[in-house]
């Protein structure tokens, strides 16, 4: 699928927190992200979200991820957040309820190509007994953004 996305991830760094290690939870679910520290928080941008798919679909949790996204969602994207300890060690898991007091991994997704509804079905495709129902895209497909055709 050829898709045109704008993904903006913010997270806050506390004092008590290392920079460095809040980049790192940052990178470990969107690893084609580079944070830069702008005023006490870490900003980061990408056009891709194969590789987070790809973590979706190891830990089986496609299901959870197209109900926060389509929860979400507007005509022009959809948010949402990730408990930083979690993404530390690799792992996403959503913030729902309470806040962190260390605060949270905010990410908006701004969709261009296709409709959002489309890129929710490639990114979180729907299951069937947790198995992806014709999946736009196979577990483990990544898209090059250097490729001529992306």
């Amino acid at each position: 699928m050829i898709y045109s996305v704008d993904v903006r991830i913010e997270v806050p760094v506390r004092d008590t927190e290392a920079t460095d290690r809040v980049a790192d939870a940052v990178r470990n679910v969107f690893p084609d992200a580079e944070p830069i520290h702008e005023d006490g928080r870490l900003v980061a941008e990408a056009h891709t979200l194969d590789a987070f798919s790809d973590v979706l679909h190891e830990q089986e949790i496609l299901d959870t991820a197209r109900r926060v996204f389509l929860q979400n969602s507007t005509d022009e994207g959809f948010d949402f957040s990730l408990k930083k300890q979690a993404a530390f060690e690799g792992v996403v898991n959503f913030a729902v309820g309470e806040p962190d007091e260390l605060g949270e991994i905010d990410v908006a997704v701004r969709v261009r190509e296709p409709d959002v509804e489309a890129f929710i079905d490639y990114v979180a495709p729907e299951t069937d007994e947790g198995r992806p129902v014709d999946p736009a895209r196979e577990y483990g497909d990544r898209i090059d953004p250097e490729d001529a055709g992306y």
